[in-house]
């Protein structure tokens, strides 16, 4: 208990330190933290099948990683490089062509791995090598389909990865306590020590959380802000809408006593409501669903690489469920629509072409029907 205790006040030292030195800084934290993910899941088929272990093959899946890395990272990493470079034609130059090419260039390194696969296999050993193939693709389907949405939080604006983190590790720390103290009736039996005690009692500790500390973020631009390029520097933006408060008159039925008669509530509080709703109920799911893969394979942990804790994998259940969450909330109910020049070109020559359309199918019409008002008729439609 003292080490996960000293660990947990590392861990979150370290945190609050990446989260002040900004967006780059969380993305580093979150690639390291998909290495060590994908380490442990490796390592793991590894140890269940020592005795068959293939010269080469662990060369091969770090090949496939840093395929699946560049190919999910690469696109986003050159548009914001372009934000980066653009007062520099020659660089400017560079970062589109690796825009361009950068499909062709993944591509191009997932059928050379493959090549490599095929070229590897060993008579008495296909079926083992075809099942580490498999398992390599689900490992980096689930490392980077699901944290990679992380990365895009981040620079929709710190407030919108961290929210999400935190409000997981209070429910989790909540189930924690509210079990141990008042835990009885049994919740899952993949979990047995989690009871309906701690699930109820986080989901309410949670969801008051996630209330107060949207209005805490929400006051710091640094959070706030959303960031189009790679640079470290402090962000300076208009809050907009959803961090600005707006006042709430309390009912009549509020006793004589309470000090206020109304209260200033900003928007994403009530979004917080949401996120504190899936962070409660949902997320936790993430976590049973480790409990159940672990059970089937006959292992405690993922890993050892944080002690006390476990491995990365044991920490990260969870937050991967939420990250996903957080980014699909986010573009489907948060985001305002960023008219950018070239959606606005294109709006524009759709339109034209609509009234282009327009004109002739009139034309085409008045000809037919009645050839004195075809001038007045289509100019009017004009």
């Amino acid at each position: 208990m003292l080490v996960r205790t000293y660990s947990s006040l590392w861990m979150m030292a370290g945190f609050v330190f990446l989260i002040y030195m900004g967006h780059l800084y969380i993305w580093a934290m979150v690639v390291v933290i998909q290495i060590f993910m994908a380490k442990e899941l490796f390592n793991l088929l590894r140890k269940a099948n020592e005795d068959r272990q293939l010269p080469g093959f662990r060369m091969l899946n770090w090949h496939f990683f840093f395929t699946a890395m560049l190919f999910t990272y690469g696109r986003f990493l050159s548009r914001q490089l372009v934000n980066t470079v653009t007062s520099d034609k020659l660089l400017y130059k560079l970062v589109n062509g690796l825009i361009k090419y950068q499909m062709f260039i993944c591509y191009f390194l997932y059928i050379a791995g493959f090549v490599w696969f095929i070229v590897t296999l060993k008579k008495k050993a296909y079926k083992y090598q075809f099942s580490q193939y498999a398992w390599t693709h689900m490992i980096l389907l689930m490392v980077f389909a699901q944290s990679s949405f992380t990365v895009a939080n981040i620079y929709d604006g710190i407030f919108w990865f961290l929210l999400p983190a935190s409000l997981i590790a209070i429910n989790d720390v909540a189930a924690y306590f509210f079990g141990f103290f008042f835990g009885r009736t049994p919740l899952i039996k993949l979990s047995p020590k989690k009871t309906w005690e701690g699930f109820i009692g986080a989901s309410v500790t949670t969801m008051l959380s996630a209330f107060v500390l949207a209005n805490f973020m929400g006051h710091f631009q640094w959070l706030t802000c959303p960031r189009k390029d790679l640079s470290t520097g402090w962000l300076h933006c208009d809050p907009g809408p959803m961090f600005t408060p707006e006042s709430y008159n309390l009912p009549g039925w509020m006793p004589q006593w309470f000090p206020w008669r109304e209260v200033a509530i900003m928007p994403v509080q009530w979004h917080a409501l949401a996120l504190g709703l899936f962070a409660s109920i949902i997320a936790p799911f993430g976590g049973f669903f480790a409990s159940g893969f672990k059970r089937a394979f006959k292992f405690k942990d993922f890993g050892d690489s944080i002690p006390g804790h476990g491995g990365f994998t044991d920490r990260m259940d969870c937050q991967m469920v939420m990250a996903v969450f957080a980014y699909i909330y986010y573009q489907s109910f948060v985001m305002i629509q960023d008219l950018s020049v070239e959606t606005i070109l294109e709006q524009v020559i759709g339109f034209d072409v609509f009234i282009r359309q327009f004109q002739f199918t009139c034309m085409i019409n008045t000809i037919l029907f009645n050839a004195d008002t075809k001038e007045s008729h289509c100019r009017g439609a004009a």
